[in-house]
């Protein structure tokens, strides 16, 4: 039996994609009237696809519950602790050391999940056989699972991204062009291995589905929430207007100040990371956080 905790728009796709395989699903939100102790008995997995400050939440009410011994744990969140920097992946980790944790991530527009069109994602672990059980759970002629021995890399694939998605939606939303996005979104993708690999991921895992894949999605469609955020502050909208209107939650706002955060104490240059943090902050235009990218010092594209 699997137990999808959250009943959001990436819950219930993911959900749903077990439910076709032939899987007994409990879904729980904190609206629902199944309590959360009735959903997860006797779950095979526990698969978390909560918000990030739901996390913590959740796994406090879990640790006062009994699982099976092969129980398996997988989080679908994508985010950063804003106390601890830690990963959704570290957290429930260092909650059931015991247990085995999966992370499940890539370029997964849930929209078009629901629809019933083609997706691939990365399943990783340091216990192979868990992603593997994954693996096979999820897999569909729909839905393509991959598997990944880097847990950290492709969880911080799908988080970091939502940064520079927010960037790619301020270029469409002051119509720079196509050379402008493409610059963005590369020089973004540097950023990404830059502080992932400090953070002690694999390199190659962002150049995968859950980093560059997922990056590519996200900076592309009117679907992403991260996206929306950027091109409608672009059109001159206040970040409080726009989450006002947004369904669901826009990660990426949350991950911007945690990740500047992490690259000041470890003194990695986050260009990008800066001024989208400023542009949420109210601190600067969508046009100033433009020439302040444009007009930073000449350098070699790659620095060795």
């Amino acid at each position: 039996m699997i137990a999808v905790l959250g009943a959001g728009a990436w819950g219930s796709s993911l959900a749903s994609i077990a439910l076709a395989n032939g899987h007994n699903v409990n879904i729980w939100s904190r609206r629902g009237s199944l309590s959360l102790a009735n959903a997860v008995k006797d779950a095979d997995i526990i698969l978390s696809a909560i918000s990030m400050k739901g996390v913590s939440e959740v796994i406090s009410q879990l640790q006062g519950l009994t699982f099976p011994s092969h129980t398996i744990f997988v989080s679908a969140t994508k985010g950063l602790d804003p106390q601890t920097t830690c990963t959704p992946c570290q957290i429930w980790q260092d909650a059931f050391p015991d247990y085995p944790v999966v992370v499940l991530s890539g370029p997964n527009l849930s929209k078009e999940i629901e629809q019933g069109l083609p997706a691939a994602t990365v399943v990783a672990s340091t216990i192979a056989s868990a992603a593997d059980m994954v693996q096979l759970l999820f897999s569909s002629s729909r839905f393509r699972v991959y598997t990944n021995p880097d847990p950290l890399g492709v969880e911080l694939g799908g988080t970091l991204k939502n940064v520079i998605a927010i960037a790619a939606g301020v270029c469409d939303g002051l119509h720079l062009g196509t050379n402008a996005k493409a610059a963005l979104v590369t020089r973004g993708l540097t950023e990404m291995v830059r502080i992932g690999v400090n953070w002690g991921a694999q390199q190659e895992t962002f150049y995968g589905l859950s980093g560059l894949g997922d990056l590519l999605a996200t900076c592309n469609s009117p679907l992403s929430r991260n996206y929306q955020v950027g091109y409608q502050l672009a059109g001159g909208k206040t970040l409080a207007e726009i989450l006002i209107h947004l369904p669901g939650t826009a990660e990426g706002i949350n991950t911007t100040e945690v990740l500047l955060q992490r690259s000041q104490q470890q003194n990695i240059s986050m260009p990008i990371t800066e001024q989208v943090y400023d542009l949420l902050q109210g601190k600067i235009t969508p046009k100033q956080a433009l020439e302040e990218l444009m007009l930073r010092d000449i350098k070699p594209e790659y620095q060795y």
